[in-house]
């Protein structure tokens, strides 16, 4: 029997992005080979998101919960010209390196505070994809 896959965002996302080119690739271009993305944001330059997320039900012991076992994120950066300046990507195993600090200075919103916090929140999903720890806090909670 073949596993179920649930596919979410771009497919083939890390062999695509070999195809933008730094100073070269417009918004035009980022927008045929990627189509739209996930997530804008507006800062001294745009910041585009794309994901691609892979999950599968993992083996009987685990009773049927869902894996991840893919989670890419590209991050672009384009300028005020439409040309893309910067980008990164991650895999699973670089969002698995993200450092969590305790401590925050301000309210002072960043590009890369953002950046930072849509990362984090997909690491939070990698290791909790269904939300089990939310809904038992919760549950906790209520009983008290």
């Amino acid at each position: 029997m073949k596993p179920v896959i649930e596919h979410h965002g771009v497919p083939f996302l890390e062999k695509k992005q070999t195809k933008l080119i730094l100073d070269k690739s417009n918004k035009n271009d980022i927008k045929k080979i990627l189509g739209s993305p996930l997530t804008k944001s507006k800062f001294d330059n745009d910041v585009w998101i794309y994901i691609e997320r892979k999950q599968t039900q993992s083996n009987l012991r685990s009773l049927g919960k869902m894996k991840i076992f893919k989670n890419d994120v590209l991050v672009l950066e384009i300028n005020n010209y439409g040309i893309l300046k910067k980008k990164k990507f991650y895999n699973k195993e670089d969002m698995a390196d993200i450092k969590i600090v305790q401590n925050k200075t301000g309210d002072q919103f960043r590009k890369t505070s953002f950046i930072y916090e849509f990362m984090s929140s997909m690491r939070q999903k990698m290791n909790d994809p269904l939300g089990q720890r939310a809904k038992k806090r919760s549950e906790e909670i209520s009983q008290r």
